[in-house]
């Protein structure tokens, strides 16, 4: 069965921004461990999509865009 929790969208989206900030700061360390500048400009790049998630997740939370409300 179900939890109250588990039907609460604020749960899931909490849950799932705190995975997005873990896999983006596991990215940016990276960038400092390897040389080579295409990768690092990768890391980089998805580390910055990942924010990009992140926003939505908060907007989606916040109702701060009229596609959420």
């Amino acid at each position: 069965m179900t939890s109250a929790a588990d039907r609460d969208p604020r749960h899931h989206t909490r849950k799932m921004q705190k995975k997005l900030e873990e896999v983006k700061q596991h990215l940016r360390e990276d960038i400092e461990k390897v040389d080579e500048p295409q990768l690092k400009a990768m890391f980089e790049t998805s580390a910055e999509v990942i924010g990009g998630l992140q926003k939505a997740f908060q907007d989606y939370e916040q109702k701060n865009e009229p596609a959420w409300r």
